[in-house]
């Protein structure tokens, strides 16, 4: 009876130990000594296609690494972002992402993460103090790349309407190159800026565009339309093409399918500037891993590349 006992006792220590190494095994696949960690991923602008493709992005990224993705959306209220922040912060979360956000608008949420020891990445947000890391686009230099395209296009001369989101970190940097390009191009005026509203930016700057075709009907009066991003620059081009309008072309930046779709087609969209937002999302998942692992990132802010795309 006793040698029983003895054989079956060391036949369970010998699967219990054929268990755990099997366990350390699976957690080295999905992430090492990272996996089963919750991220938080809080974004006010689910609505807009890129900033979707980035969450779904990182939701798969995440799976893949074993983590536990819970996503909130505000649906452009960036005031009751910053409360659910503050509710991921009290869940102990262990890393937050902020997409497409002004983090200027979440200073005291992140100093708050930064004392609770919870790292802030940023998905094609800007970078502040207190935040870990942010990935993006060079925006200053796809505003230059499409805007200088979009000048040579009007031959150095004409009137541009400017369609942007000043709230949006990215926009805003494009929009200011924007400011700087066109102050060294006399040629070019600038007739007005126009804020389109989010969620709803296609049917918006449709809406604005209409607007300013009615008011400035006399061939001449608008020779382009510099969108800073592409949903803005559908929704000009959409009511350009309805009015019959063919002297007025349109340019974003974004490169969503749509966009180069219309492009290709022959639209008033003429040209947008590619950006790649999984690119991104791989970037920061890759930052998040490193400092799971209890290393530092490999830099505050982190460029993805980007590629002009015209009709050629």
């Amino acid at each position: 009876m006793k040698k029983a006992i003895l054989v079956m006792a060391a036949l369970l220590l010998t699967v219990g130990l054929a268990a755990c190494g099997s366990s350390k095994e699976g957690n080295g696949e999905g992430g090492g000594a990272s996996g089963g960690k919750t991220i938080s991923i809080l974004t006010p602008y689910l609505s807009s296609v890129t900033t979707n493709e980035m969450v779904e992005s990182l939701k798969k990224l995440s799976a893949d690494k074993g983590w536990k993705a819970n996503v909130i959306d505000t649906k452009g209220d960036v005031g009751q972002l910053a409360s659910r922040m503050e509710d991921a912060i009290s869940s102990k979360t262990d890393a937050i992402v902020i997409v497409s956000t002004d983090p200027n608008q979440l200073k005291s949420q992140i100093q708050k993460a930064k004392e609770k020891n919870i790292p802030v990445f940023g998905a094609d947000s800007g970078y502040i103090d207190g935040m870990t890391m942010n990935a993006t686009s060079d925006n200053k230099e796809m505003s230059k790349m499409i805007s200088n395209y979009l000048f040579e296009q009007m031959g150095g001369k004409g009137n541009l309407v400017v369609l942007t989101h000043r709230p949006h970190p990215g926009v805003l940097a494009r929009t200011v190159q924007l400011d700087e390009l066109l102050a060294a191009n006399k040629g070019i005026t600038k007739v007005t800026e126009q804020q389109v509203e989010v969620p709803g930016p296609i049917e918006n700057s449709r809406k604005q565009m209409e607007s300013l075709l009615l008011s400035n009907k006399e061939e001449g009066a608008i020779t382009a339309v510099w969108a800073g991003w592409d949903e803005a620059a559908i929704g000009a081009a959409q009511a350009i093409e309805a009015a019959g309008r063919k002297d007025i072309i349109v340019t974003g930046i974004d490169g969503n399918s749509q966009a180069v779709e219309m492009i290709r087609k022959g639209s008033p969209l003429v040209a947008t500037v590619k950006q790649n937002f999984v690119g991104m999302t791989e970037i920061v998942i890759k930052q998040i891993d490193l400092v799971f692992q209890g290393k530092p990132v490999e830099g505050t802010e982190l460029y993805a590349p980007a590629s002009l795309i015209t009709k050629e």
